[in-house]
Order: C-alpha cells, then structure tokens, then sequence
C-alpha cells in the first residue's frame, strides 16, 4: 500500500522506552509523578516503542493503560519477546508467537504501530527459516486475535486478550525485521523480506552492526541507537539534518506510506532532547 499521488507518507519520530531514572529532572521536569511519564513523552513526539515488551511478556492492563495516556493518534511500536527471536532462534514459534500476541497488544486497539523482531548478531541469514517464521506473522488485527487464540498456559485464560475491538478486524499490522548479522545484506535478502512484506530496519548502531537502508515494505523503520557510541553518544546538528533529509526522502517516495524514527541513545539521556531536535527539523 502506497500513499496517494502528491502527498507525502507520514512521518513519525519517538523514543525507544520511556521509564528511565536518568531522565527525571531532565527530560522529565523534577516532581513529575513516574506514572504521568508517558503522557509527558507522548505530548511531545509521534510515536514511542514499547520495549519491556522483549524482555518479558506484558499484561493486557498495562497495554490499555498506556492507550488510555496517549492522544488519540498516538502509535505505538512494539517489540517482540527475545524468547522467539533469542531464546527459539524463529525456530518453533508458533505457540511462543501466540502467547506473545495474546498477552494484551489487542488492548492497544488503534494505536497498534509495527512490530520490531530484533534478531542476535549470531543468527545469519537462513531463507527458508525467516521464509517459515514471516508466514507465521499476522497482518491484519483479525489474524493477530486468531493466533493470540492458540495462546498454551504461560498465559492464563484471565490474562490472555484475543477479542479484536469492534471494527478493527481489517486493520493491518506492520512488521520490521533488525538484523545484526551482516549475512543478511545481501539483495536475495532483501528480496525475501519484500516478497513477505517485512521492512528491513535501518540500525544506526556506530559502526558495531550493518547499516541496510533497503527499503522492502511499505514501512520505513529506523532506530538510532548512537553514530559515535552505542546506546551512549548524542547526535550533533549536522547528523541530524542528515536524517531528516533522509527521512523527507523515503516520506515522498510513491511506496512508503510511514516512516518512524525511534532514538534508543538512552544511557546518558540524549534520545528524548534528540528526539525533540529531529522533530524540530521535520
């Protein structure tokens, strides 16, 4: 799905997280309850990614509180659970996948942004795994409520959500793919993750992992963990017009209809201000 003729795909700009010690009294004014961070962040920017969500898996509560602290055309990415992407290595994920979806994003309702499936630097590129594991992904809420169905006991039937909120069942769900093996920078590789409709992230990681800039969805996912230093350096002035220049560039290319930027430079409390920056710029 593209956008229409003239208009520019949408852009949008977040944080990767937002419960951080470091950021309160700096990004986060001092005495600003932690429970209203969220609301706080997400008054400020487009988009933030949910990344407790690959540590462990989290309750539908939480899911439909951080909706309801959100405006309306907020949008959350959110991470896949490591146990499919580190632990399973996409082999047998079928149940893993399910309980992953049924533990609340449906509570998310509209504001159900991309999935994030970041893969450990030792897993290569193998076609005929990622082929099984991208046929196994949902693409329209409706499909992600049928998996979530087929949920085992790791979620409890009172915890699990696999209702579909009313009308939504043809919404889709975009999915990106964060690779840190450069044994997938090939073109066969990038063709496998078009023919399945899976964007290929474009991980600015300084220098530790490939940086592909392939654009294989209709979705442009970027994240921006840190150009001089991982997770810890800020982005200067002339690299950020750089990435709003390339940002503006995928926006108005006929096949992309989104572009979201997420900075995960969190450790010394950059991402949010740089964040902040980039917007400023767009």
């Amino acid at each position: 799905m593209s956008h229409p003729p003239g208009r520019p795909g949408e852009i949008r700009v977040g944080i990767s997280g937002w419960s951080y010690a470091g950021w309160r009294g700096d990004f986060y004014p001092r005495g600003l309850p932690q429970r209203q961070e969220l609301a706080y962040a997400a008054e400020r920017m487009g988009s933030v990614e949910i990344n407790g969500s690959f540590y462990s898996l989290q309750r539908p509560t939480s899911y439909a509180s951080w909706r309801e602290q959100t405006p309306d055309d907020f949008v959350f990415a959110v991470k896949g659970g490591r146990y499919v992407t580190h632990m399973k290595r996409l082999r047998d994920v079928e149940t893993p996948l399910a309980n992953f979806f049924a533990s609340g994003l449906l509570a998310l309702g509209p504001k159900l942004g991309p999935v994030l499936w970041q893969l450990p630097e030792r897993l290569g590129y193998d076609a005929d795994l990622l082929a099984s594991f991208f046929r196994l992904l949902p693409r329209t809420l409706g499909e992600l409520a049928a998996l979530a169905e087929r949920h085992d006991a790791k979620v409890p039937e009172d915890r699990a959500l696999i209702g579909v909120p009313d009308g939504l069942e043809t919404q889709r769900v975009r999915h990106a793919l964060e690779f840190r093996s450069p044994s997938f920078c090939t073109d066969e590789a990038f063709a496998l993750l078009r023919e399945h409709d899976v964007a290929c992230v474009v991980a600015d990681t300084a220098g530790r992992w490939p940086m592909a800039e392939a654009v294989t969805s209709d979705l442009v996912y970027v994240r921006l963990h840190g150009d001089q230093e991982l997770y810890t350096s800020g982005y200067g002035d002339a690299v950020l017009d750089a990435w709003a220049e390339k940002c503006r560039g995928w926006a108005e290319r006929p096949d992309v209809a989104q572009v979201v930027v997420y900075f995960d430079n969190d450790a010394k409390g950059y991402a949010p201000h740089d964040a902040l920056r980039l917007i400023d710029r767009l």
